[in-house]
């Protein structure tokens, strides 16, 4: 297939959930993220040929009618119905698709492990929108909601410091010095994020941790030093900690760690970041978390 859209994975760095709030947020993109095939005939059909793979290897087909907006076939149901919830959604928005006169062979490919947690869903909808000429901010709004800094990071391609509410988007060069000293360690699971939102939105929010938040966001940006950014994510994190009343992942998992060890997006699971020390992959491997990343690895 000739057309071809490319969208960036993304890990959050700052402001997990005030983000939500209002708070400034600092993001970045991620080496991988997930290709979107198209090719389109204008045959008087209305089928949509939707094949979705992991890694490049096949996992999801569907065959859709979209005029009557009918799954004729596939071999996972669930997930074709969420496929189907998607495109009616561009049908909505968009002028140039669906519009029941074309037959459309797509094929996506998700260059990361699903469970990794770095925008297998924002990565589609920005590349829909793309595809689409819609805006991908509403489309995911309709499909998934959330903040959008997800949505930002694949637009832009680009380190981000993005605001919600009103939405602001801020591209930034976030390549500190200190890079090479970072690491990137997977928790084995993937967490839903829609829980943490909930429990969030559960909490009364001030104005002072919006304020809090905006303020450890923009002194990360300008961080010249490895100590200096380890101990603005160990306040990051104690702040957020006392406002969950969940504790941090350091004291979960990696009480012992003589690094800092910060969340990234939802607490419980995905990545988190720390810094090297002695010998701190077999220190990670010892408890079962196998998947350690260079900073310089994964993140773009």
């Amino acid at each position: 297939m000739e057309n071809h859209i490319f969208s960036p994975g993304k890990l959050l760095i700052t402001s997990e959930y005030f983000v939500l709030d209002g708070a400034l947020a600092l993001a970045v993109p991620t080496k991988l993220g997930q290709d979107f095939y198209w090719e389109e005939h204008n045959d008087g059909h209305s089928t949509v040929f939707w094949e979705a793979l992991h890694q490049g290897k096949s996992w999801l087909q569907i065959t859709i009618d979209y005029k009557n907006w009918e799954i004729l076939s596939t071999n996972l149901p669930d997930s074709a119905r969420f496929i189907i919830k998607v495109l009616q959604n561009v049908q909505q928005l968009s002028n140039k698709r669906f519009q029941n006169n074309s037959t459309y062979h797509i094929k996506t490919n998700l260059q990361f492990p699903g469970d990794f947690g770095l925008g297998s869903s924002s990565t589609l909808m920005n590349n829909l929108a793309v595809f689409s000429e819609i805006d991908a901010f509403l489309l995911n709004e309709l499909s998934l909601g959330g903040s959008g800094y997800d949505i930002a990071v694949a637009q832009e391609k680009s380190g981000i410091l993005y605001q919600n509410n009103p939405r602001s988007v801020e591209r930034v060069e976030f390549k500190p010095k200190f890079a090479d000293s970072l690491i990137l360690i997977h928790l084995n699971q993937k967490q839903d994020s829609r829980e943490g939102i909930n429990a969030f939105r559960s909490r009364e929010i001030s104005l002072s941790f919006r304020q809090q938040f905006s303020e450890i966001t923009k002194q990360v940006v300008k961080c010249k030093n490895l100590q200096d950014f380890s101990d603005l994510m160990s306040l990051h994190e104690r702040i957020i900690s006392g406002f969950l009343e969940i504790e941090t992942v350091k004291d979960k998992h990696f009480r012992d760690c003589p690094s800092f060890v910060k969340s990234l997006g939802a607490w419980g699971g995905d990545f988190v970041l720390a810094s090297k020390f002695g010998d701190y992959k077999n220190y990670f491997f010892d408890k079962n978390y196998y998947n350690v990343f260079d900073w310089n690895e994964l993140v773009d």
